[in-house]
């Protein structure tokens, strides 16, 4: 059990690391900022530590590029609906292609939170449909990056990714 949550905390270190490490590459979107591996990193979250740990990470990403400003208050609703929807799915169906689930938690829950929610607060500007076309911009080529990681590491022996799918698995 301990070296089972040790393994979890650690994933969680990484995905924030990589999160914060990767996010120089986002580029502005009105008052939100597009990043694609955050969604990816949501990906191999959800299928390798599940939906509470990784929304740990995605959390901690998001607090830590806000303060070094590389990100913005979106990518709180932004990210963290993204890593629940592929950890829940994750946790009943195990088949990897629930990473392109990611999308369904950005685009509806967190783009609406972010139009209805967060902007608003703020006193800034953004309809549903703007945030959910900047955050399915990022979302939709983050899962397949996520999808497409998933599968490469599954294909190295010497990582776990809990219970893998064999080729002839139902």
């Amino acid at each position: 059990m301990i070296h089972q949550s040790l393994k979890h905390l650690s994933y969680t270190a990484l995905f924030t690391a990589g999160a914060v490490l990767l996010s120089g590459l986002s580029f502005p979107a009105g008052p939100a900022r597009v990043f694609p591996f955050q969604h990816a990193i949501n990906v191999l979250a959800g299928i390798l530590i599940g939906p509470w740990y990784g929304t740990v990470a995605a959390l901690l990403a998001g607090l830590i590029r806000m303060s070094l400003g590389t990100g913005t208050i979106f990518s709180l609703p932004g990210g963290i609906p993204g890593v629940i929807m592929v950890g829940l799915a994750y946790r009943y169906l195990k088949k990897d292609w629930v990473a392109f689930i990611e999308p369904l938690g950005t685009g509806p829950i967190g783009a609406t939170l972010s139009a209805l929610v967060v902007a608003p607060y703020l006193g800034l500007t953004g309809t549903l449909a703007f945030f959910q076309s900047a955050f399915l911009a990022s979302s939709i080529p983050g899962c397949l990056i996520g999808f497409l990681l998933v599968r490469a590491l599954r294909k190295v022996s010497r990582f776990s990714l809990g219970e893998q799918e064999s080729p002839g698995s139902p």
